[in-house]
């Protein structure tokens, strides 16, 4: 698929349009009548070994409180009510800078410059083959050692109407952790009225490379360090999923959900199909796997999924542009991270949702093209949209 047939084109208000239809007014209802938020806030949160300071913004609106690093646009927490109005942090993350340089499980990172993995940290482009920093076993894992979620980014606060929010850039220099091309990436969290947390994404280069951004945000919606997260509800708008081997690469086949542990197309919980026997889910440990959105790539966020924490009555729906979506059952949490509020997180304490294109598409020319060449822009938004029941 050529690279340009890949790429949305989604304005602000585009996006604003698509999420107030999608979620109506019961965002309203369930965290207020639409104030507009206050303008971010910035405090200091600590310095790297070399001295360099690193910051946390605080943005709030709508009944929802995003903090937010400098560092690596990590998502320090995410705040949201209950359906008694009760607020909770639904994000795990640490309450120091050290334990995010020194071990963090990609906890709220912004992955880049490839999100996934891509096969013995190696792909070709146009002749030439680059060599990635192999981290994952033999492959390289959500772009390599020292990936985007561990570089410091450029802030700026805006507020927007009823919207506000933070726009994130930086430049990753040609050769990078192998990758060609100088690349410009502008990231936008935003946070609406309505308690929707959108991300727009935008990148170009002045050479040819390969791009696939995401966020890696670990959620458990009955409230961080609560405890497993095996009775939430997830209903997923996938048919299929792509099937990986050992080292969890895809095999290249577009694999039917019907009948497997995959299959959320009704909404069921996560628990249970993460502790089956089916050889899958013995490679990743639980579930880690791409799903083939049935909406496929589109100009605009389209319905992904929604997940559901019935005790609390907290839902989260999530839109998006892009054609697959990473569901990982946080299967190698083990006990020995300590969160922001001083409990151990286990093996299935969280869930990530990462929307994205698909693991290893530089060495998989069937999969939709993550190449991204000069003159083109790179675009993608993916919307979280907060109710309760």
């Amino acid at each position: 698929m050529p690279s340009t047939t890949r790429r949305t084109v989604l304005t602000a208000a585009a996006a604003a349009g698509v999420t107030a239809a999608a979620a109506g007014t019961a965002h309203a209802s369930a965290h207020g009548h639409g104030a507009s938020g206050s303008r971010p806030v910035k405090e200091p949160f600590g310095r790297l070994a070399d001295g360099t300071p690193v910051h946390r913004w605080t943005v709030s609106n709508g009944g929802t409180t995003l903090k937010v690093l400098s560092y690596g646009g990590v998502i320090h927490s995410l705040e949201t009510a209950d359906r008694h109005g009760r607020p909770a942090n639904v994000a795990l993350g640490f309450d120091n800078l050290d334990d995010y340089v020194a071990k963090s499980p990609y906890f709220g990172g912004l992955i880049g410059r490839y999100g996934n993995r891509i096969a013995n940290g190696r792909f070709t482009l146009d002749g030439t083959t680059h060599q990635l920093p192999v981290n994952d076993g033999p492959n390289s894992l959500h772009g390599g050692d020292r990936g985007f979620d561990k570089r410091i980014w450029d802030v700026e606060p805006f507020t927007r109407g009823a919207d506000t929010g933070l726009i994130l850039t930086r430049t990753s220099p040609d050769g990078e952790a192998g990758y060609p091309g100088n690349l410009a990436v502008r990231v936008t969290y935003t946070l609406t009225p309505r308690g929707e947390w959108r991300i727009d994404y935008e990148a170009t280069t002045d050479r040819a490379t390969v791009i696939n951004l995401t966020s890696h945000t670990y959620f458990n919606l009955a409230g961080e360090g609560s405890g497993s997260t095996d009775g939430h509800l997830l209903e997923l708008a996938a048919a299929r999923y792509t099937p990986v081997g050992p080292t969890l690469i895809p095999t290249g086949e577009l694999a039917a959900v019907a009948r497997t542990p995959f299959d959320f197309r009704r909404a069921r919980t996560i628990g249970a199909p993460a502790r089956t026997a089916h050889e899958q889910v013995g490679f990743a440990k639980g579930i880690d796997h791409n799903y083939v959105l049935d909406k496929g790539l589109t100009a605009r966020p389209g319905y992904a999924l929604t997940i559901t924490h019935p005790e609390s009555g907290r839902v989260m729906k999530m839109y998006t542009t892009e054609p697959g979506m990473q569901f990982y059952t946080g299967n190698f949490l083990d006990g020995t991270l300590t969160g922001t509020t001083g409990r151990r997180y286990r093996q299935g304490d969280a869930f990530c949702l990462e929307a994205q294109h698909f693991p290893d598409s530089p060495n998989q020319p069937a999969f939709p093209s993550t190449v991204l060449r000069p003159g083109e822009t790179y675009r993608s938004t993916t919307l979280h949209a907060f109710s309760t029941r």
